[in-house]
């Protein structure tokens, strides 16, 4: 893997982005509280009717714009944390081989992150819709989204996704540090992958 920049012009982004944004929402705040949110958004018949298929990346944007002007702060971040963290083990549960699981759980960790990430890379299209992704994996262990279709702040719901993804494939000891910058006029969420105790220096050479 190159870590060179890929952008993903047709934006869309995946289903679950939706589906586990709707699912939190019930679970937190209540199915009335829920169908407003997708109601204001323009979106009403999605509480019902989840897409089972590629989406607009407009229609989360939008949603967690909602979410944001509709709950207070502490609780759309507790919304969308959840969305994050469901749709990362949606993830695990269905898109991530036996075989792939067995072999993260099994390899050092910092290999393990970067075999993850590298995965994460190939697969951006899921949620970066018409920015741009880039990784690296020296000096640290990072990603970046340029131009961003799903930002919230913080950028909670990515950092939510990321930090189970890792913490369930590779450790929990790994933890998601997430900063914003403009470059040539454009926000870029930078997201670094921080393994929180070391183990011995032999592992993680």
């Amino acid at each position: 893997m190159s870590g060179a920049d890929e952008a993903y012009s047709a934006g869309v982004v995946g289903p679950n982005a939706v589906i586990q944004l709707s699912n939190a929402l019930d679970d937190l705040c209540g199915h009335p509280l829920a169908e407003a949110v997708f109601a204001q958004g323009g979106y009403p018949d999605l509480i019902d009717n989840p897409p089972d298929s590629m989406i607009s990346e407009t229609v989360p944007a939008g949603l967690m714009d909602v979410l944001w002007t509709s709950l207070s702060p502490a609780e759309a971040e507790a919304v969308a944390r959840d969305a994050g963290r469901r749709t990362a083990d949606y993830v695990i549960a269905n898109r991530i081989p036996h075989a792939a699981k067995w072999l993260l759980a099994r390899v050092p960790r910092v290999i393990g992150a970067r075999l993850l990430l590298k995965a994460v890379h190939r697969n951006a299209w899921t949620f970066c819709g018409s920015g741009v992704c880039t990784v690296k994996m020296v000096p640290a262990l990072t990603l970046t989204l340029k131009s961003n279709p799903i930002r919230t702040p913080g950028c909670i719901w990515h950092v939510a996704v990321f930090e189970q993804l890792f913490g369930r494939l590779v450790s929990p000891e790994i933890q998601v540090i997430h900063a914003v910058h403009s470059t040539e006029g454009q926000t870029v969420d930078r997201f670094e992958f921080r393994i929180r105790c070391a183990r011995p220096e032999t592992e993680m050479a």
